[in-house]
């Protein structure tokens, strides 16, 4: 090899690196996913990417990812919302009420119990929004009070069984009979949403960059988009085959379906409103965004009513994949959704974070959670190991934020 050749080739490989390096942040949380995934591959031989097994693990995370969805925008704002989980179990609660013991139509009490979260959302974001008090304070007197009227809903007993159809959000399969496995290779929906999925991402992947190259916008190099692209339809695909055509497959869970929409329709809010620029603003610098003219009294106020709104959607899906509702429903899951954020990215002095990256954090601690059960490991190790996640994952963010001050 020439000199020339040689100094070509160094050049090119310092510049991989330095580019890899600036975005260590984003792609640092897919790496931990990666590695922990195999990790558990390895260590329960097998069982963790079985069908049966991820597809349990999309349900039994689904509430917490979906909270996680509402908790980054919060966080990103720069408050913290502390009572989802109380939220999630009063909602749940009035839900099973109206559905078991009021005889509404599943469907009607879906609808007024989605209305009962955007008025508790109104109720906290006037305290933190209008009154100005911490959102902190606010929502910590929040989980007390929504724990309590739980509990008086519930007369402080669980209740127990609920309709077919109030259950199918949250343990129901998109029709699982049409392509039963007795006598279909492949189970034909999952196989065909799989396939929209694969077109509409690698579409709007194209597209974007279209755009921005126009724009003269574009600052990824080729071979990154392609990896990117690569990753995501490899990902898509996998998933695919693993829901509807691997031995044991059972379908499209519904609220796979679900959290799909809202991925997608919070990332298009996050990224390309006005509203969501206005939420990074208010969070990188609250004065800087109201001389700017944002009202960041309305921001806030909108944001807990969206928080409201999605807690009492993970109720309604925790009551109904568990055909209960207990005084007990929704213990923890705040900390849960703020782990997800801050594991995927967010900043803990606000302004920075995405939707995607605290999916992703919910599914670390999912899959940690899913890992650890198949291994045997006690509750109290689990909740050891969790913690020390969490704290790794923050020290990461602090220590990206000094490496890129220097």
């Amino acid at each position: 090899m020439s000199s020339a050749s040689a100094t070509r080739t160094a050049t090119s490989r310092s510049e991989v690196l330095s580019f890899l390096s600036s975005r260590l942040r984003q792609i640092g949380i897919f790496l931990v996913l990666i590695v922990i995934v195999i990790l558990f591959q390895v260590l329960t031989e097998g069982r963790l990417l079985t069908a049966g097994n991820v597809s349990n693990v999309i349900v039994q995370n689904s509430y917490i990812l979906i909270l996680a969805i509402g908790m980054v925008m919060i966080i990103i704002a720069g408050h913290i919302d502390l009572s989802v989980g109380s939220v999630a179990a009063f909602v749940g609660a009035m839900s099973g009420v109206m559905v078991r013991d009021l005889d509404f139509p599943w469907w009607v009490a879906i609808i007024v119990s989605l209305v009962i979260g955007a008025l508790v959302g109104c109720w906290q974001g006037f305290w933190v929004a209008i009154v100005g008090i911490p959102a902190f304070i606010v929502t910590l007197a929040g989980m007390l009070i929504f724990r309590g009227l739980t509990q008086i809903v519930l007369g402080n007993t669980q209740i127990t069984p609920f309709p077919t159809e109030y259950r199918q959000l949250g343990a129901g399969y998109v029709f699982p009979q049409l392509f039963p496995a007795s006598t279909s290779p492949a189970e034909w929906i999952t196989v065909g949403l799989g396939l929209i999925a694969l077109v509409m991402f690698v579409v709007s992947q194209l597209q974007g960059r279209i755009k921005r190259t126009k724009l003269n916008l574009e600052t990824e190099p080729a071979w990154w988009f392609i990896v990117k692209l690569a990753f995501g339809s490899g990902l898509i695909l996998f998933l695919t085959y693993l829901l509807g055509v691997a031995p044991g497959s059972r379908g499209t869970p519904i609220v796979l379906i679900v959290l799909g929409v809202l991925v997608v329709a919070y990332t298009q809010v996050m990224n390309r409103s006005v509203f969501g620029r206005h939420i990074y603003a208010v969070g990188g610098n609250r004065n800087a965004a109201n001389l700017s003219g944002i009202d960041s009294r309305k921001i806030d106020f909108y944001l807990f009513v969206n928080m409201g709104v999605l807690a009492a959607l993970a109720g309604i899906i925790f009551t109904g994949r568990l055909n209960s509702a207990g005084p007990g429903a929704g213990n923890l899951f705040e900390l849960d959704a703020i782990a997800a954020a801050f594991i995927g990215g967010a900043a803990v002095q606000g302004g920075v974070g995405t939707v995607i990256g605290a999916i992703t954090g919910g599914l670390i601690v999912g899959v940690l959670n899913n890992g650890m059960s198949l291994l045997g490991v006690s509750t109290d190790y689990q909740q050891f190991i969790k913690g020390l996640v969490l704290l790794l994952a923050v020290a990461f963010d602090v220590y990206n934020r000094k490496r890129a001050r220097t």
